[in-house]
């Protein structure tokens, strides 16, 4: 393996089989972490809901659970790459991730399984914020803007995630018992993300190495305070989302018609991360971040004011094409802000304030929901993505060419 310096000393990221390679090992981490991980409880909620007797605010509580261990896990995550190999942080992010997946299968305790959304949650985050950090020193070395592949390719492990749950949980659900279904659930998903372990480490080899600054720099907080705030209402919005729209989509679709809806909805988020590249290369300051935001709450508003499989559609298509993207977009403000060696704590320190709104979101959308119906949970989200694309316009670029690279 040909290793690349730059003055802070070895950067991580020119592995055996090059930088989207790399990249692509990556993904399988955020296919666990987040497709299978967090967003497949959608697709299990309202099995579980009727099955256990819960609230929307119980099955909301669950999900910020999940949130609350995220960030838990983004607080620790760059300490723990500061002392370990990032590589082996990542790694074994996934494998307790799966753990805590496979754990779901076998209770029906709401306390257990709280426990085990946070202990997913937690590992989740760190395995986000591993492999975000190892991604984005995968593209150093590439030029202009082709260094954002590496990221958009391991962001895009998000949507592929999604997309296989969406091929797989719908029809055990239709085929079980409802006390058994979601029960299967959880074990596939947990199996499936046992077995991605694999082809994730064989991919990584090599790429643990930390830059000679290490990853426990301070980084530039108050020049982000508009990214963070917006990624905070992003995070408030998109929970929300995420968490029930398959339960107000189950009064107005047929089983097969959510898991299209859940499918497209992926397959949107794996696409995006290659088409919203040039502009995530070309824009500076918040704008990137703010136009991702207008799309997402345009999707998350339309099931308020249309029903039907094309409405439901449409707005999988949107929200699914610019949701998952934000996390690029944010890393790359990050990236043009912070020295290399205070990437891990820039990114890190966002994932916090990010996790933050999303432990709130699915909470308060369940209590509207509760108290008004789905609709009015998820005019909240829609109201707080429309928020957090106004915020991230005050955005600007702190950019020093004597110490960083351009994307």
């Amino acid at each position: 393996m040909a290793e690349h310096r730059t003055a802070d000393g070895p950067v991580a990221g020119t592995t055996l089989g090059g930088p989207l390679w790399q990249a692509t090992g990556l993904s399988l981490g955020t296919l666990v972490a987040l497709g299978m991980g967090r967003f497949a409880y959608g697709l299990l909620l309202p099995s579980m809901t009727a099955d256990l007797g819960w609230s929307y605010a119980q099955a909301g509580a669950l999900n910020t659970a999940n949130a609350v261990g995220y960030l838990l896990g983004a607080a620790v995550a760059a300490r723990l790459m500061s002392k370990f190999d990032p590589r082996r942080v990542f790694l074994s992010g996934m494998l307790v991730t799966a753990a805590s997946m496979l754990g779901c299968a076998g209770t029906a305790n709401v306390v257990l399984l709280a426990a085990l959304r946070l202990v997913s949650g937690l590992a989740g985050a760190v395995v986000f914020v591993a492999g975000a950090t190892l991604a984005v020193q995968a593209g150093v070395h590439l030029p202009g803007r082709r260094a954002t592949m590496p990221l958009g390719v391991y962001v895009a492990g998000s949507g592929a995630g999604i997309a296989l749950s969406g091929i797989g949980i719908p029809p055990l659900l239709a085929a079980l018992s409802q006390d058994t279904g979601w029960r299967a659930g959880w074990l596939l998903l947990g199996l499936v993300s046992l077995a991605a372990v694999v082809p994730a480490a064989v991919a990584t080899r090599g790429s643990g190495v930390r830059p000679a600054g290490g990853t426990g720099g301070s980084w530039e907080r108050r020049r982000l305070i508009p990214t963070a705030l917006a990624y905070l209402l992003f995070g408030v919005g998109y929970a929300g989302y995420m968490t029930f729209v398959v339960a107000l989509l189950r009064n107005q679709l047929a089983p097969g018609q959510i898991a299209v809806f859940w499918i497209v909805l992926g397959g949107a988020g794996m696409g995006a991360s290659f088409w919203w590249g040039p502009l995530l290369g070309r824009a500076r300051g918040g704008r990137a971040l703010g136009g991702l935001l207008v799309v997402v709450a345009a999707g998350a508003g339309i099931p308020l004011i249309a029903t039907g499989p094309a409405a439901a559609l449409g707005s999988a298509v949107l929200f699914g094409s610019a949701f998952l993207s934000t996390a690029t977009a944010v890393t790359a403000v990050a990236r043009r802000t912070c020295p290399p060696e205070s990437w891990g704590p820039a990114i890190g320190g966002l994932t916090t304030v990010f996790a933050v709104g999303q432990c709130a979101g699915p909470l308060f959308s369940g209590v509207l929901a509760d108290q008004g119906g789905l609709r009015a949970g998820l005019l909240l989200s829609a109201m707080m993505l429309a928020a957090g694309a106004i915020v991230s316009l005050a955005q600007r670029d702190h950019f020093d060419r004597g110490s960083q690279l351009s994307i």
